[in-house]
């Protein structure tokens, strides 16, 4: 029997909800059959923690005396982009100190940068701003040096352009020599392979064809309340998929917003990656509703249904030459070993697995306790694949 937002809407706030996460569901399928399983159910939840360089956060300062058209400025010496409005700034998370000698002395530490600026406001410290201006008539304040937090700012908000990647790939290293990339330090002749998902527990592999979860979705995001703007940048549905419609290669994103007040640092965390720069890792997490049997069969995938492509990042990634080794399941990518070309080789997670679990977690509790009602959103639409994926998210 087909449910609806509205119905399930009313059994939260009545305390009557069942809700379970991503694993449970699994095996409950297994457990009372997938019919019955999908009558009882009402709400799945996911989650996945894990470094997403497409994100930052829109800050509204306040005016100082005199008033000032910021035209640059440095929040704890990582410049932000002021090109918005007078006051509006926005700091992404790769964003490097000033002073960070980044590469110079390879590999670079990139101890510090926009990642950590966010950490540092959501764990309710002060942070330094450093603003200059050519003046106008009407905003006549050249310089302002102050210290800034989240109570003393007018407006925080997190904005993500690109997270939760519904799946992405298997970095190796072909090459004689050690590479520093975004997926981590990748050891010479296949010395291990690095990975970054949740698999089963990572929400858009729960809904792989985009059947619940769209814009103006209510999410678990850095600990707090957020929501889907829309499919995220490099959103690409049109790649090749499994019978049960997960795709098996980077595909869709999503663009996440929510206000910084009340999110927290185990949940927005400054990341540095040796030789690369500098990232935020971000929790996020989705509810399901189990609308029907549809919804609730997808959301029950196993990581040995969910396939990755192996791909090498000493030449065909940077070259962008589109091969692919091998394909892998999570289930063997959890296992800590995959064989690649005859040779086995060692795994390791970017991601978190155990955090993703704890998300998963918390957004049932919320849900189950009445404190988090399920929004109706507007479907994602689909978009052409018009480049390649860059980032981890």
């Amino acid at each position: 029997m087909a449910k609806t937002i509205a119905e399930i809407n009313e059994k939260i706030k009545k305390g009557e909800a069942v809700v379970v996460t991503a694993e449970e569901i699994i095996d409950l399928v297994d457990q009372k059959g997938l019919e019955e399983a999908a009558r009882e159910v009402d709400v799945i939840t996911t989650g996945t923690f894990g470094p997403m360089c497409s994100s930052g956060a829109f800050i509204n300062l306040g005016h100082p005396q005199p008033r000032i058209k910021i035209s640059r400025a440095w929040l704890n010496d990582v410049p932000v982009f002021s090109g918005i409005a007078a006051v509006d700034i926005y700091i992404g998370a790769t964003e490097m100190a000033e002073y960070d000698p980044l590469n110079e002395v390879y590999p670079g530490g990139f101890n510090y940068g926009g990642g950590h600026v966010i950490e540092d406001l959501v764990a309710g410290k002060k942070v330094y701003l450093r603003a200059d201006s050519y003046g106008t008539d009407c905003y006549p304040g050249r310089q302002w040096e102050t210290e800034i937090s989240l109570d003393s700012v007018k407006e925080a908000w997190l904005y993500n352009p690109r997270n939760a990647y519904q799946n992405y790939n298997v970095a190796v290293n072909l090459s004689d020599r050690v590479l520093y990339t975004y997926m981590g330090v990748l050891r010479p002749q296949l010395g291990n392979a690095n990975y970054c998902s949740a698999g089963q527990l990572s929400p858009l592999f729960n809904d792989p064809l985009f059947k619940t979860i769209g814009m103006g979705t209510r999410i678990f995001l850095g600990g707090g309340i957020g929501y889907v703007v829309g499919h995220g940048t490099q959103h690409n549905t049109g790649t090749a998929r499994t019978q049960t419609g997960a795709p098996i290669r980077p595909s869709g994103t999503l663009d996440l917003s929510g206000e910084l007040r009340g999110m927290s640092p185990r949940w927005l965390t400054g990341y540095s990656m040796v030789g690369y720069g500098a990232s935020l890792a971000v929790g996020i997490g989705i509810p399901i509703p189990a609308l029907n049997e549809e919804v609730v069969k997808a959301a029950a995938v196993r990581d040995e249904d969910l396939i990755a492509p192996i791909v090498d990042y000493s030449l065909d990634y940077p070259q962008g030459t589109g091969k692919v080794l091998g394909e892998v399941d999570y289930a063997q990518l959890k296992s800590g070993r995959i064989e690649i070309d005859g040779k086995e080789v060692m795994t390791a997670a970017l991601s978190s697995y155990s955090r993703a679990r704890e998300i998963a977690g918390v957004l049932k509790d919320w849900i189950r306790s009445g404190d988090f009602t399920l929004t109706q959103p507007v479907d994602l639409l689909p978009c052409e694949a018009r480049c390649d994926s860059e980032e981890v998210s």
